[in-house]
């Protein structure tokens, strides 16, 4: 394999889902997921591997280098490649693979989902987000919108036929969207007109779907202010007939500006106008003043798709790296270093670059783990007639949800880092994949919520509802997987997460008794140190469950490569990387407010 080769680790995909979560014994017990078997999750995911191979990772640099363009009357060009990859993904059914039958999706798990969507990622992030958000939006209008038109509607669009996006984001109000100040005026006909902009909106047009269809918040007369008075509504491109989707005249929603980006080049970033120069028709999607609930419906599961994009960005950089790592030879063995005569050896013999492609692979493949039980419980809790099984399950992944996020982005982001500088000076530069990998990476930690906003999620929200019970269920189940790995033979390592989880806690509780005694603003300082010190933490469980489960296969069936690997994470998290949440507690705990002194930056 070149270094310049895109390569999926269908090895370790195949061992998170089928032996780490089992999915074959525990998804049949669920009716939904009844008729899949093995030989179909896995000749879906090999298939799914093809395609990011030889569809999707060649018109990545393609799409790098080329970008978008905007003509003159709001129509945007993809670049070279991405209309075939388009109608080639679309035909094989890729974008709706867990959208029911009832709207031409295959129907199956979540789980699959994010398995096929990280390869995807991986292989060219910024084509894929242009079908992702298109399910996205389509999850959204087959749930909410008129019982008349939603699912012919969103069929349209798992076919491909169509596109979607979600419409949030203004000048001036940014994150805070409750500043939004879009207009929905009612019309006789039971339509709405629109009049506003709306910035960053991704695939806000392109040349891959016949129409486009836009969920936009917006608020109509009277409606208070926040995100209280906001609703969401259905714009098309093309205006269409509700009975027969018959595509009319353009739609006023215009895209007047492309965003000119640090990285995913190949995604339009767009600025849309909604009835700047005639009439902008939209239908309210379900009832008023519910927008925001209704958009955090996709924008929950948009968040879990940051997290695929970061395994799947991580994956690919760890990949490139390695392979690169294993043909570069550049210096001789450390043993021979003052032997001029030494052979030249490849750089993986380096101890130092050993150590980068160790913490790469750890980060990723501790990701790949959480991320694919996070989906995994979804599918259960959704699904499961057991009810309190059900709201453990989602509880579970409404508090890890902010983690999944900002660990996914940010430790990719490191991933992605650390990948250029393996490649040294080749990896700063276009002829190899590594710096397009650090750039595209780059926007996961941004949107769908900053890591901030994530952190202030986890602190002042999820680690208080039901009293702090979601919180409490995560450690006692932290202590029992400690447990689990001290009686099947790794007692260091199972001691030293137990210990940690133990200063979550205590990290939790101190936080929690500031802010409750008047120290609001100094514990919501520490909200984002302690959404890394927690997220440590739980990806040393998923490096725990990982060796666990990797020893029960080799005690089965042998030893393997992958297999042994599984072990030295473990033992390289919690030697390497763990230290680390302990020190960020000392710090947390330490209170240090030096930033929040006035006039320090001027102001």
């Amino acid at each position: 394999m070149s270094a310049l080769d895109f390569a999926v680790d269908l090895e370790d995909i195949r061992f998170v889902l089928f032996e780490q979560l089992d999915i074959d014994s525990e998804l049949v017990k669920l009716e939904k997921y009844a008729e899949f078997d093995h030989d179909t999750y896995d000749a879906t995911i090999q298939e799914a591997a093809r395609v990011a191979v030889e569809v999707l990772a060649p018109i990545n640099a393609v799409g790098d280098r080329q970008g978008t363009k905007l003509d003159g009357e709001g129509n945007v060009t993809t670049p070279d490649g991405f209309k075939e990859a388009w109608a080639t993904t679309a035909e094989g059914g890729w974008f709706g693979i867990n959208a029911s039958p009832d709207v031409g999706g295959v129907g199956m798990p979540g789980v699959l989902n994010v398995a096929v969507y990280e390869m995807f990622a991986g292989a060219a992030m910024a084509f894929w987000m242009y079908p992702g958000l298109t399910g996205a939006a389509a999850r959204v209008i087959a749930k909410f919108f008129d019982p008349r038109a939603k699912e012919a509607i969103a069929t349209k669009m798992y076919s491909g036929e169509w596109g979607g996006t979600m419409c949030l984001t203004e000048s001036g109000a940014g994150s805070d969207v409750g500043a939004n100040r879009c207009k929905a005026t009612p019309q006789a006909d039971g339509t709405y007109l629109l009049e506003g902009e709306k910035i960053f909106i991704s695939g806000g047009d392109h040349d891959l779907a016949g129409n486009i269809v836009h969920l936009v918040l917006a608020r109509t007369p009277d409606a208070p202010n926040g995100t209280k008075g906001l609703s969401l509504f259905v714009v098309p491109k093309y205006r269409f007939d509700l009975d027969t989707l018959e595509l009319g005249e353009r739609n006023d929603a215009v895209v007047v500006g492309i965003e000119h980006k640090m990285g995913i080049n190949g995604s339009a970033t767009c600025t849309l106008a909604l009835g700047a120069k005639s009439e902008c028709h939209g239908w309210m999607l379900g009832e008023e003043f519910r927008g925001i609930e209704y958009m955090f419906t996709m924008m929950n599961e948009a968040r879990i798709g940051v997290g695929v994009q970061g395994v799947g960005v991580a994956a690919a950089a760890y990949h490139y790296a390695l392979a690169y790592a294993k043909d570069r030879t550049q210096g001789s063995d450390i043993k021979e270093f003052k032997n001029a005569d030494a052979p030249r050896v490849a750089i993986i013999q380096h101890p130092n670059v050993r150590r980068m492609l160790m913490t790469m692979k750890v980060w990723t493949e501790t990701l790949r783990s959480m991320l694919y039980r996070l989906a995994h419980r979804l599918d259960v809790a959704e699904n499961t007639t057991d009810k309190k099984l059900a709201e453990k399950y989602e509880g579970r992944v409404d508090l890890l949800v902010p983690i999944l996020k900002s660990m996914g982005s940010d430790r990719a982001f490191d991933v992605a880092v650390t990948g250029v500088q393996v490649f040294g000076g080749y990896g700063y530069t276009g002829e190899y994949p590594a710096e397009q990998l650090v750039r595209d990476a780059k926007i996961t930690s941004i949107y769908e919520g900053t890591n901030g906003i994530q952190a202030l999620d986890l602190l002042g929200r999820k680690l208080r509802i039901k009293g702090g019970q979601l919180f409490m269920e995560w450690m006692a189940d932290g202590h029992k997987e400690c447990a689990l790995g001290k009686s099947e033979g790794f007692e260091v390592e199972a001691g030293q997460i137990e210990k940690a989880i133990n200063q979550v806690g205590a990290t939790a509780m101190h936080l929690g008794q500031l802010g409750a005694t008047g120290g609001l603003e100094a514990a919501l300082l520490q909200a984002t140190p302690f959404q890394e010190m927690m997220g440590t933490v739980h990806l040393g469980l998923e490096a725990l469950n990982q060796a666990r489960a990797a020893k029960r296969a080799i005690d089965r069936d042998g030893a393997t490569t992958h297999l042994n690997g599984k072990l030295a994470n473990l033992r390289f998290y919690v030697h390497n990387i763990l230290p680390k949440a302990v020190a960020m507690a000392k710090a947390i705990q330490a209170g240090d407010q030096t930033c929040l002194e006035p006039g320090l930056f001027g102001e």
